[in-house]
């Protein structure tokens, strides 16, 4: 029998960020040594920046083709459940974050439809990428992350213990040892009540091996 988890981590992840690939990565690697329970749930950069008027016409552009997964993951978790969003999520970013690129929406389609077809999830879960079926679940969900840290917040967001802060943003994923170490840090920041802030610029893309 496995042992009781001994902290609850809740992260809310947009699939298609790098940044939530990376941390999550992170946290199933100190799962692997630890006795943690993660929760996942979905968030969405496009309703990060939904109304923002300083986002770059490109960057803006990116987001909008790329909501589909979110959607789709928004509806994998209401029919399906946690594990099977956790899953999902697996299955998506294993065939996504190889090297750094932006998919085009026909690539998320792709990814989307075999991922759904390898966990054996309904296969018309996919309609969502081009749907607002979901919309209203994933924007609850996204609503419930942003609500524990703040709309200056981005994604991922982590909770850990109760505890929510955005990030961490990982350029590449802890392995081993260096993965629990990263999260007791975490773990410790997050519980002194009055830390609020870590950030320095990000100067090359990240790293997914």
């Amino acid at each position: 029998m496995a042992p009781a988890p001994d902290t609850t981590v809740d992260f809310w992840f947009d699939p298609v960020c790098p940044y939530s690939w990376t941390a999550s990565r992170w946290l199933a690697e100190v799962a692997a040594s630890r006795a943690i329970m993660v929760r996942h749930h979905v968030m969405s950069l496009y309703l990060l920046n939904e109304h923002r008027s300083d986002v770059a016409p490109d960057y803006r552009r990116s987001v909008e083709a790329s909501r589909g997964p979110a959607r789709v993951a928004a509806g994998v978790a209401l029919r399906c459940g946690g594990p099977a969003l956790e899953r999902f999520y697996t299955a998506f970013g294993q065939r996504v974050f190889d090297v750094w690129r932006r998919p085009s929406a026909q690539e998320y389609h792709a990814v989307v439809r075999k991922a759904l077809r390898d966990l054996a999830l309904p296969a018309h879960l996919e309609d969502a990428m081009d749907t607002e079926e979901y919309d209203e679940v994933l924007r609850a969900s996204h609503e419930r992350g942003v609500a524990l840290v703040g709309r200056e917040a981005g994604t991922p967001i982590t909770s850990i213990d109760g505890v929510a802060f955005f990030g961490p943003v990982l350029n590449a994923i802890p392995r081993g040892e260096q993965a629990v170490q990263v999260f007791d840090g975490a773990r410790q920041l997050a519980a002194y009540p009055e830390f609020f802030e870590l950030k320095r610029t990000r100067v090359r893309p990240p790293v997914f091996s």
